[in-house]
């Protein structure tokens, strides 16, 4: 076992019992229930919402309306299950439980090459899709730092999304791309990916709506992917493949989290260590072919991220992610705060053009600074619960020893109302295009393409990515 693992193996629980002392001496273990602050603009945006299910006609509502009857949810009050009363126990959790027997999921791997070299892994689900019709919602999701599909927080809203409706599920399309390196997805160039670069994702739409164009496109992201998604929105503006959004503990201003994660003991040494280490794993399994074509930057900075021992985030970020984690001109970053600063998406949520819902918890030790405000925007609607930690939202279930996650459904309702509801009339898509060399393009961006790889297949989407903490 690698020593970097082995450190936050041994201090991770450590560090976590002594706040589940102090949080039991204060609070006897006994949370109280609260509901979240949600907060709309003082000038809601009117939304396009079809009349009836098979209706072609539509009426005009306030988004903020549409929400209130449509997501109650999102208003419930969210209570932690007694034995993780705070952020601390709640991301602990989400990090050492096995959840490999939960929400069960297998995906058709599809792997596309992108025009810079680049490989992301698109996983489908469900593997049997014949019965769904061409227009059937597709819900396209972006993972956190190092994850992907086999991720617990992703297979607890997609087990229900993506259930036949028969079976009580919304009978939904989804897809996960996952990043470069990410869940067993091979690195092919020099490039891996960053907390706000979003031409992987566009590729990635690229290909998907061309696969499916009749099928409305649901964005949901999870932490680091849901600071990629947010931005995408927001610099696509009007022309937006995604006609709708919901990010999941955003870190929205990477600068200032950092800073603040930097600024206690617990956060330095547990949380920016454990995320400084898992990318620098992940760094460590694709050294090869990272740097099979490397330019002299990039040699440079796997030297300099290869020499570390037990790295924080900053670390990291200054080491490596700045320099070799984008391509030419933004790329490299004079400094790991420059990057943040650049990388950020709490100053992009104005610009956002579709119906966009944020969740973050009060209690998360990793994101501890949230742009409630919305930046003004009246697509925009964000949700503070009271707890939840980092990607945990862990409540009591129907049985005393059954426990889930109170985000799944406030987000399942959001993404039926997104699906079946509002009609996408505020997007106006660029036209894709097939080159003679197959590659699939957006008219007007020829720098921007992918194709089909070979590879994929059916994979078991609940087997943890071995070398990395997962929930992260």
């Amino acid at each position: 076992m690698q020593l970097e693992n082995l450190y936050s193996i041994i201090t991770l629980p450590l560090l976590f019992a002594l706040s589940a002392f102090l949080t039991a001496a204060t609070q006897l273990l006994a949370p109280k229930a609260r509901t979240p602050i949600v907060v709309f603009s003082h000038h809601p945006n009117h939304v396009a919402v079809k009349k009836g299910p098979l209706s072609a006609d539509s009426d005009k509502l306030s988004l903020k309306t549409l929400v209130l009857s449509r997501c109650r949810s999102l208003f419930s009050e969210y209570k932690s299950i007694w034995w993780l009363p705070n952020g601390h126990l709640q991301t602990a959790y989400s990090v050492m439980a096995d959840f490999t027997m939960t929400d069960k999921m297998y995906y058709n791997r599809q792997y596309i090459r992108l025009l810079d070299g680049g490989t992301l892994g698109l996983d489908f689900a469900p593997v049997d899709s014949s019965k769904l019709k061409p227009a059937t919602p597709i819900i396209v999701i972006q993972h956190g730092l190092t994850g992907g599909s086999y991720e617990a927080y992703v297979r607890a809203v997609l087990y229900p999304a993506c259930t036949p409706v028969e079976e009580g599920g919304l009978g939904y399309r989804a897809v996960v791309i996952n990043f470069r390196g990410c869940a067993g997805v091979p690195i092919t160039s020099s490039m891996l990916y960053s907390a706000g670069h979003t031409d992987d994702l566009r590729q990635a739409l690229f290909y998907i709506s061309h696969t499916y164009p009749e099928a409305p496109l649901l964005g949901l992201g999870f932490s680091l992917g849901a600071n990629i998604m947010t931005r995408y929105i927001s610099e696509e503006g009007p022309h937006c493949r995604l006609s709708s959004g919901c990010a999941l503990a955003c870190p929205w201003d990477l600068a200032q989290n950092n800073e603040r994660l930097l600024s206690t003991f617990i956060g330095k040494h547990v949380y920016a260590k454990a995320l400084g280490t898992n990318l620098l794993n992940l760094v460590k399994r694709h050294q090869n072919a990272l740097v099979a074509k490397p330019s002299g930057r990039i040699l440079e900075a796997m030297a300099a991220v290869l020499a570390l021992k037990n790295p924080t985030l900053r670390d990291f970020d200054h080491h490596f992610s700045r320099i070799a984690s984008g391509p030419p001109p933004s790329f490299p970053y004079v400094s790991a705060e420059a990057y943040y600063d650049g990388q950020s998406s709490h100053h992009a949520v104005k610009d956002v053009h579709v119906p966009f819902l944020s969740i973050n918890a009060a209690d998360d030790p990793i994101v501890q600074s949230v742009p409630m405000g919305g930046g003004g925007n009246g697509f925009v609607v964000m949700a503070l619960t009271p707890g939840g930690g980092h990607l945990g939202w862990f409540q009591s279930g129907a049985s005393w020893r059954e426990v889930n996650r109170w985000t799944t459904q406030p987000v399942l309702e959001w993404m039926r109302m997104a699906g079946e509801m509002v009609v996408g009339d505020t997007c106006i898509c660029r036209p894709l295009q097939v080159d003679t060399d197959g590659w699939i393009k957006e008219q007007g961006i020829d720098y921007l393409g992918c194709k089909l790889a070979e590879g994929g297949g059916t994979i078991d989407g609940n087997a943890v990515d071995d070398g990395n903490m997962q929930g992260l």
